[in-house]
């Protein structure tokens, strides 16, 4: 998922292309955050069948000061309401249980269909900002 072309446009190219590399970027980002804050990505399968289609779940980010919500999804089930399904799901849980009072979302610029659907979660456009590791800019959202 991570070397689709979708991905790469919208979210960055996090240079996976062996199993080696996968395992670091499994223990060097979604584990390591999980250590660090208590929340990262998880997997999303499909109910029936535990097939694996995405992932999401919550970031932090050293350039921004709040967690922030990612998802993305294999391209045959994008558009197909997994995302806001998993989205509402990472925001009962974060927000309600552990009591999180923020929230972020960035996109990219072109990205409407992410767009739409965390407005349709209730996050509001704040601005456009660059992070430092990217030279592009992003949308910015809260959800509170």
């Amino acid at each position: 998922m991570l070397n689709q072309s979708s991905f790469i446009e919208n979210i960055g190219d996090k240079q996976v292309r062996t199993l080696a590399d996968a395992l670091h970027y499994i223990a060097t980002g979604p584990q390591q955050m999980y250590q660090d804050y208590g929340f990262a990505l998880h997997i999303v399968c499909l109910k029936d069948s535990q097939q694996a289609i995405g992932i999401c779940g919550l970031l932090k980010r050293e350039t921004l000061p709040e967690p922030d919500i990612g998802f993305a999804f294999l391209d045959g089930f994008s558009g197909k309401g997994f995302g806001y399904e998993s989205a509402q799901a990472i925001l009962n849980f974060e927000v309600n249980d552990k009591k999180l009072t923020k929230i972020l979302a960035i996109t990219a610029l072109e990205n409407l269909s992410s767009q739409a659907l965390l407005m349709k979660q209730g996050f509001v456009f704040d601005k456009t900002i660059t992070l430092a590791d990217r030279s592009e800019e992003s949308n910015l959202y809260g959800y509170q």
